[in-house]
């Protein structure tokens, strides 16, 4: 039994233990000496003989803290653009020392337009995005990076907030010649989009819906290339089923906060035992993003 134990408890730090290091490099004070980090075989056996022990023991609140310290790691700092509450720079994983090398990058601005854009989109994120449940940076990049690449027509976002993950698209579509189709419940969060497409120059290629998407979607007849549900969780099935149809092959449905699953169990069943789709996620941050590709 306790073989068995520790080679199921290895697999599971093994598969941590990257971003175990790197939050142990990244917590160290700044600028001050301090003890090297054991090497990744030292902590690796340390971490499993302590979890193994715990286990032994049925000592659940050490176990619950070593799968607490497991999880929060997994969980942690994401590429391509700082947590809300901290300061530029410090939102990546740590640079040099023990741990995941650096890959943090940002949207480099090649026109002019693009930086106007973009400089939008910092603006938002730094100074008005609490309470307007956006995406995180990172995801956002990815949205514009998978829009673009599909050469995306026609994008058709259910929930538009304040307009910043709408915007993110509208860097694609400006390239593709591509328009934005957006539905929004909330009658003040819709007019601080609009004001938000206009601050970026992109209002000509969107076009806002206000309403509730479960029904103002009926109205949608267009092929869609790029569909992106960002609304209420247990609603994302309903939205699924009922755009579907119009999402042509090779078109693309993604789908955020798909890491916390609550309330989206038959969504992510529909999107993921089809053999018409593919599935995959991108977990840049806690909230994760389910990428589907309607196959051809």
């Amino acid at each position: 039994m306790r073989i068995v134990l520790r080679i199921l408890v290895a697999v599971m730090i093994a598969a941590n233990l990257p971003a175990l290091l790197a939050e142990q490099t990244a917590s160290e004070p700044r600028g001050e000496a301090v003890a090297a980090a054991p090497p990744p075989r030292q902590a690796f056996d340390a971490l499993l003989n302590d979890l193994t022990k715990a286990f032994e023991e049925n000592n659940r609140e050490r176990m619950g803290q070593l799968l607490t310290q497991i999880s929060q790691a997994r969980q942690g700092p994401g590429m391509g653009g700082p947590r809300r509450g901290m300061q530029p720079g410090e939102g990546g994983p740590p640079r040099g020392g023990v741990g995941r090398p650096s890959t943090e990058t940002r949207t480099i601005p090649k026109t002019d337009v693009e930086k106007k854009i973009v400089g939008v989109l910092e603006d938002m994120y730094q100074n008005t995005s609490r309470g307007m449940m956006n995406v995180a940076p990172e995801d956002g990049r990815i949205l514009r990076l998978l829009t673009e690449a599909v050469g995306a027509k026609h994008v058709v976002e259910i929930g538009t907030s304040n307009g910043y993950s709408g915007i993110w698209f509208c860097l694609a579509l400006r390239t593709t010649g591509g328009k934005l189709t957006t539905h929004e419940i909330d009658r003040g969060r819709a007019s601080l989009a609009r004001e938000n497409f206009k601050r970026a120059g992109v209002d000509q290629i969107v076009t806002l819906v206000e309403g509730d998407a479960h029904e103002t979607v009926k109205n949608l007849k267009e092929p869609i290339d790029v569909l992106f549900l960002d609304a209420d969780k247990e609603g994302y099935i309903d939205y699924f089923n009922k755009l579907l149809p119009l999402v042509r092959p090779g078109g693309l449905i993604l789908a955020h906060n798909t890491s916390m699953a609550g309330g989206m169990q038959d969504y992510l069943k529909a999107i993921t035992t089809s053999p018409d789709l593919e599935t995959t996620f991108v977990r840049e941050n806690a909230a994760g993003i389910g990428v589907t590709l309607k196959k051809r």
